[in-house]
């Protein structure tokens, strides 16, 4: 009696998530795929998903590639080394350091990437201060440049924390062994180090590279609308044309490199090591 009371209890907990996935996830979900494979009339058809063929949206999704792909290396980049140097000072995950990191992952995301509108704008702050200084002023707004940098701010702490958290995880004796062995810091680094932290590595690249290229919002206002990724096609279609046929089909499109994504979390972080929050 005290086991099914128990079970119900669980079922009942778990009712309000049920209702969450089934409202917010699910259905969605569902609607994406029925319009991505139906016309205005409700026919069946693939028109829509291969519609990702056509030579301006073979553009704007190459782009949204090349663009997400340079700003998840840059991010790789800084954030190795930093996650390394935050684990060898020993610090906790509830250090004031790492609460600069998730702080601006706290903040709304428009208004993050407002302010970097801001100081790259010509008439902007940076501007102001090269000119103050009687430096060339930059004008580096509405490029794809302004797009990778906006890129790079708002997603490195998806970065950091996962290969932090898979770092702290590794054993100072496996270290300590590869340094008695007589293995030097780059020899530790490559056949240590980064074979242990591949499921931070991993995850942390899925991370910034899916919503790098889904992205809409950053295009927009660093990019001045003039630089259009496969995000902000997507976007208009909706919006602006008001084709939820196009659109989802289009979106269909995004999630295979989504699924893609989930794949190589499977395979290479079957344990959660790279989990960062």
């Amino acid at each position: 009696m005290r086991r099914r009371l128990e079970s119900m209890n669980k079922k009942l907990l778990s009712g309000p998530y049920i209702l969450w996935m089934i409202g917010f996830t699910i259905i969605p979900l569902a609607l994406i795929v029925f319009y991505g494979l139906t016309d205005k009339s409700g026919a069946f058809t693939l028109a829509n998903v291969l519609s990702i063929s056509t030579p301006e949206h073979i553009k704007a999704l190459w782009l949204s590639l090349g663009l997400s792909f340079v700003s998840t290396i840059i991010c790789l980049v800084l954030a190795y080394p930093l996650a390394m140097i935050l684990r060898n000072r020993n610090v906790g995950s509830g250090s004031f350091i790492v609460f600069i990191f998730i702080l601006p992952m706290w903040m709304n995301f428009l208004l993050r990437t407002l302010a970097w509108q801001t100081l790259l704008e010509k008439a902007g702050v940076i501007n102001g201060i090269l000119g103050m200084l009687h430096l060339p002023k930059q004008n580096l707004i509405n490029t794809p440049g302004a797009i990778v940098l906006g890129m790079v701010y708002n997603f490195l702490p998806f970065m950091v924390l996962p290969i932090y958290n898979v770092l702290c995880k590794i054993d100072d004796n496996t270290i300590n062994a590869a340094r008695d062995l007589g293995a030097n810091f780059f020899q530790t680094l490559l056949w240590v180090w980064f074979p242990l932290s591949v499921p931070g590595i991993i995850s942390g690249i899925t991370m910034v590279f899916v919503p790098a290229l889904t992205t809409f919002v950053i295009s927009n206002l660093l990019g001045g609308s003039k630089i259009l990724l496969i995000g902000n096609v997507i976007e208009q279609e909706f919006t602006k044309g008001s084709n939820w046929n196009m659109g989802s089909g289009l979106s269909l499109v995004l999630m295979i490199f989504i699924l893609i994504s989930m794949a190589l979390i499977a395979k290479y972080d079957k344990n959660g090591e790279g989990s960062g929050f």
